[in-house]
């Protein structure tokens, strides 16, 4: 549903969310060049980041085939294990882009990715394979808090909602290009023999894409290297995790997001209902992409190449009008209602459950893969608004650790989502060639839920959205 937080999505009430970090208007604006370059930076990182995803999740068969694994296990590669260290470190990982350079956080994150991806390419064993994918949550959980963070400190806000719509360039190009590249790299590896040489060291031929792609994420750790660090456009003070003469221990628990906890409980009636929906719809539409090649193989026949190239294709169209429409359709919805985010938001999810709930009963592939990209068209229509929600009743001083708590729920439940649907074949369908069933089952009981989650969220936030104008905010 809501598509690709990492990358923020365009706020359509940037005034207000890019006020609230504003200083006097005294303090001048860094260069729009390094501005637009940081942007450039940032989009292929984010880019590369669900290049990856994208690609990783068109191997599931060929790693099922090489490991002789179950669809739970494969579920839990492909979803649970990428996020098991981002449960660890990422909310503390995400205070360092509100205590320290922004730059040298995002360049060491898609570094590190980097790395882990082209480990992924050496690894002997499905444990070393499964090593190898758990720190890819963590290395990546502080580029949406340093993303939003940077950029709204290079911009002024009237070029707010343009800027974040140009992040999604990276969400829309990683996920489409991952279709239709990442299956045209396999069907090359498949051209080779099992096993390659990579160094002196044997590796199954599909391992070779990994490596591949590990080198677009040293790249991108480069590049950010290059960026210029903009000034922040707060005080000072607002960074200060806690008092001066505070104990260790609070030290520590306001590192680990204690502060940020605290403020999304005291607000609980807002932000609960919005962050329940979220996980839960990240739950199918995180975990559905990670089950659309096996889905396809099984059911119509379709190879990773023929369904990378109509899939791609399509989602690539369906991206770039979703985001077009979903801006469109809230900045309408403003007019006539203070809730607009929370409002907009609901009447998509509910579109999105309708295509994901069909896709799996289509006759024919074309037929599914149409409404795939259909259910990705209402997804990235639904970003900016849910996002921008988010970020209008968030305070500054917290932006970095509560839009890490955001992106948390949406990559640990969208990861748990592969391992539910691989869980449901498994042990409830049983019979593994039936995985469209598993998907159907999944798909029926968790987007409903959110869609009424969110639709409970409508009247509390209008109420926070009205306090907060009161008080000129």
């Amino acid at each position: 549903m809501a598509i690709a937080p990492t990358a923020p999505g365009m706020v359509a009430e940037a005034e207000n969310a890019a006020a609230d970090v504003g200083m006097p208007s005294a303090q001048p604006w860094p260069s729009e060049g390094w501005g637009w370059f940081a942007l450039a930076a940032i989009i292929f990182a984010t880019f590369t980041m669900f290049f990856d995803q994208t690609v990783f999740g068109m191997l599931a068969e060929r790693i099922k085939g090489s490991f002789g694994i179950s669809d739970a296990t494969l579920g839990f590669l492909l979803g649970p294990a990428s996020v098991i260290a981002f449960v660890i470190v990422g909310i503390p990982l995400a205070r360092l882009v509100d205590i320290y350079p922004r730059k040298w956080v995002l360049s060491g994150g898609i570094s590190i990715l980097g790395i882990i991806m082209a480990l992924g390419g050496i690894a002997q064993n499905f444990g070393q394979l499964i090593a190898s994918r758990l720190f890819v949550g963590a290395s990546v959980s502080a580029n949406g808090p340093g993303s939003y963070s940077m950029l709204v400190d290079y911009f002024r806000p009237l070029r707010i909602p343009l800027v974040f719509a140009l992040i999604q360039l990276g969400y829309i190009g990683g996920s489409s290009l991952g279709n239709i590249l990442g299956g045209q790299m396999i069907a090359w590896t498949a051209t080779l023999p099992t096993k390659v040489s990579v160094l002196g060291i044997m590796t199954f031929n599909w391992q070779l894409v990994m490596i591949i792609i590990g080198g677009l994420g040293l790249l991108a750790g480069v590049i950010m290297l290059f960026v210029k660090e903009p000034p922040r456009r707060s005080p000072p003070e607002a960074h200060q995790l806690v008092p001066e003469g505070a104990s260790f221990g609070r030290k520590v628990l306001a590192f680990l997001g204690f502060d940020a906890a605290v403020a999304i409980w005291q607000n609980r009636q807002v932000f609960l209902p919005l962050f329940a929906a979220l996980a839960l719809s990240a739950v199918e539409s995180q975990g559905l992409p990670a089950w659309r090649i096996p889905f396809m193989k099984r059911t119509y026949g379709w190879s990773e190449a023929q369904t990378g190239a109509l899939l791609g294709s399509l989602q690539l169209v369906a991206m770039l009008a979703g985001i077009v429409a979903g801006t469109l359709f809230v900045q309408w919805l403003a007019k006539r209602h203070k809730d607009a985010n929370i409002r907009a938001t609901a009447i998509i999810f509910a579109c999105t459950t309708v295509c994901t709930v069909l896709t799996p009963l289509m006759p024919n592939g074309v037929l599914a893969i149409t409404l795939m990209s259909l259910g990705v068209f209402f997804g990235l229509a639904g970003a900016p608004a849910q996002n921008a929600a988010v970020q209008r009743i968030t305070p500054n001083e917290k932006r970095g650790q509560i839009s890490a708590f955001y992106l948390f729920m949406f990559t640990f439940f969208g990861a748990m989502g592969s391992f539910v649907i691989g869980w449901v074949s498994t042990y409830v369908v049983v019979d593994e060639s039936k995985v469209w069933l598993s998907i159907l089952i999944t798909a029926a009981i968790f987007l409903p839920t959110a869609t009424y989650l969110m639709y409970r969220g409508i009247r509390p936030y209008r109420e926070e959205v009205e306090r907060l104008e009161k008080l000129g905010l």
